[in-house]
Parts: C-alpha cells; sequence; structure tokens
C-alpha cells in the first residue's frame, strides 16, 4: 500500500467517525470509522518505513568513464 492509499484510509476514516451523523441499524458507521482509520495509520506507518529503510537500494555514486576520442576535424 502506498503512502497516499494510506493517508485516503486515513481521510475516508476520519470522515465516518466525526462527520457522519446518520444511523443505521445493526452497522455503527463511527466504529467502522475508527477501524478504517486505525487501519490507515498503520499502513501509513509500514509504508513510510519501507520508503526510507526498506526499500531496494540505488546506487547513487555517478558512472566514471574515461574520456573518449577527441573530435575529428
Amino acid at each position: 500500500m502506498t503512502i497516499g492509499a494510506a493517508i485516503l484510509l486515513i481521510a475516508i476514516g476520519a470522515v465516518m467517525k466525526w462527520a457522519v451523523t446518520a444511523h443505521v441499524s445493526g452497522f455503527d458507521i463511527q466504529t467502522a470509522g475508527t477501524i478504517i482509520f486505525i487501519i490507515g495509520l498503520v499502513a501509513l506507518v509500514i509504508a513510510v518505513a519501507y520508503t526510507f529503510w526498506g526499500g531496494p537500494r540505488r546506487d547513487t555514486e555517478a558512472v566514471r568513464r574515461p574520456p573518449g576520442p577527441p573530435p575529428a576535424i
């Protein structure tokens, strides 16, 4: 899961938890929002940790090549 998807889950969970005031019988919207919010937070922590510490390493050093022959005049 990417950082953007985790932030989207956090936003959806927060809206369901604090902005929705509807009541549905048999389903608690606020509890579902809390669960989605927590899943988003955990996913964000994992995504950031993977991005900075667990991702594939890239070689940042430039490859130096010997100079080629001089241009022909």
